[in-house]
């Protein structure tokens, strides 16, 4: 399971960043909360579409749907809400955090 989740940090830790700051915003909306707790339920789930007992297409389901979800959520965020958690993850791109 970790690596499941260190492989999928890698492709979506911009998007995640940026999830993250639009989820702390006072006016995000409460379908976000709600979508973003269901991709993580899904994520630590051990129900999964394609089963991870399959050698590589079991991991590639979480690979593809994960970071599709996520930039889907982030598409349609309100544009204040979404140019404040831009500004936020580009703000903490350079320090590493």
């Amino acid at each position: 399971m970790w690596k499941r989740i260190t492989a999928l940090w890698l492709l979506v830790r911009g998007d995640a960043k940026r999830l993250w700051f639009a989820l702390r915003h006072p006016d995000s909306p409460a379908w976000l909360k709600a979508g973003t707790a269901l991709l993580v339920l899904y994520l630590v789930s051990p129900i999964d579409l394609i089963p991870d007992a399959l050698p590589l297409i079991g991991v590639l389901d979480d690979l593809v749907l994960i970071p599709m979800a996520i930039r889907w959520m982030l598409k349609r965020l309100p544009a204040s809400v979404r140019e404040h958690a831009e500004r936020r993850a580009a703000g903490h791109a350079g320090t590493g955090r």
